[in-house]
């Protein structure tokens, strides 16, 4: 089994910065002065950008490649605490030379459905875990 990790710095407020085993590094901002995208929005980012990479080699293995293309996602909240997302919508907009509806619909359904990790990670139960050392 493959394990990913993130390990994050607090840096004042309620603004942190995450770095991941090889450096990268991805600023996670909460606070009043936002400089940085909160917790909830990275992980609308993270599914946008999940789909994105399969949709993008989904057309281009089918040589209909995007030369342009785009993800909105927008996430309704729960009232109240904790305010999980409820519904997200992606709504994918892509152009190129031959690319139909029809085609990237196909790519964006087989990526929601088969390949996009982060879609298969909010559509099922998963065991969180929390560890303390002081």
């Amino acid at each position: 089994m493959a394990v990913k990790k993130m390990v994050l710095h607090h840096l004042g407020e309620q603004r942190y910065v995450g770095f991941n085993e090889t450096g990268q590094q991805v600023l996670i901002d909460n606070s009043a002065t936002k400089v940085g995208p909160s917790p909830m929005e990275v992980l609308l980012g993270a599914l946008a950008a999940c789909t994105a990479v399969d949709v993008v080699e989904i057309m281009r293995k089918r040589k209909t490649p995007l030369a342009a293309y785009r993800i909105e996602a927008e996430g309704e909240r729960a009232e109240g605490i904790p305010a999980r997302y409820v519904k997200i919508t992606l709504r994918h907009i892509g152009k190129g030379e031959g690319v139909t509806r029809e085609q990237l619909e196909k790519a964006a359904h087989l990526s929601h459905e088969k390949y996009c990790s982060v879609a298969a990670s909010l559509n099922c139960p998963v065991e969180v875990t929390a560890e303390v050392e002081a």
